[in-house]
C-alpha cells in the first residue's frame, strides 16, 4: 500500500461521550475548509468525530489559541468537552504542566488546569445564568 504524499497527522480523544480530532498547526499549517471538516468527521466515510480542534494557535490574548470545528463545517465558540480534550492534548505534548494556563476561543478566553497526572482537567467556562432578564430574546408577536 502506498502512502499519500499529503497526509496529515492527527490525534483522536474522547471526553464524556464526545470525540474530537486534534489537528496541530505544526502538522497542518492551514485549518481545514468546511467541506473537508464534513468529510473528515463523517462516521461512515471519514475518520468519524464530533468535531475538529485546530491549534495551538499563537495569540496575544492567551497562552494558546484554538479553533473548534463542528462536524457540519461550522465553527463553535466554545465546547466544554472540546476544551478538556485540547487541554489534555497540550499536557500530553508537554506544552503545559500542572499550572493554570489560558486558551483563547471565539467565545472568549478560558482558564484550564491539568492535574493528578493528567487525570483531572478543570476548565473555567464562565458564569452561567438562567435568569430571563439576562438572556437576550427577540420575539415577534404571532397573529
Amino acid at each position: 500500500m502506498s502512502q499519500r504524499k499529503n497526509s496529515t497527522r492527527f490525534w483522536k480523544y474522547h471526553a464524556l461521550g464526545n470525540d474530537y480530532l486534534v489537528l496541530d498547526v505544526a502538522d497542518a499549517p492551514r485549518a481545514p475548509k468546511p467541506k473537508e471538516v464534513v468529510r473528515i468527521c463523517h462516521r461512515n466515510f471519514g475518520l468519524g468525530s464530533d468535531g475538529i480542534l485546530y491549534g495551538p494557535l499563537k495569540v496575544k490574548s492567551a497562552d494558546f489559541g484554538l479553533r473548534i470545528f463542528n462536524p457540519d463545517g461550522s465553527e463553535a465558540e466554545k465546547s466544554g468537552n472540546g476544551l478538556r480534550i485540547f487541554a489534555r492534548y497540550l499536557w500530553d505534548q508537554k506544552k503545559v504542566k500542572d499550572k493554570p494556563f489560558t486558551i483563547h476561543t471565539p467565545g472568549g478566553v478560558v482558564t484550564c488546569v491539568v492535574a493528578a497526572g493528567g487525570k483531572k482537567i478543570t476548565i473555567e467556562m464562565g458564569r452561567v445564568s438562567f435568569h430571563s432578564k439576562e438572556i437576550p430574546v427577540n420575539v415577534s408577536p404571532v397573529g
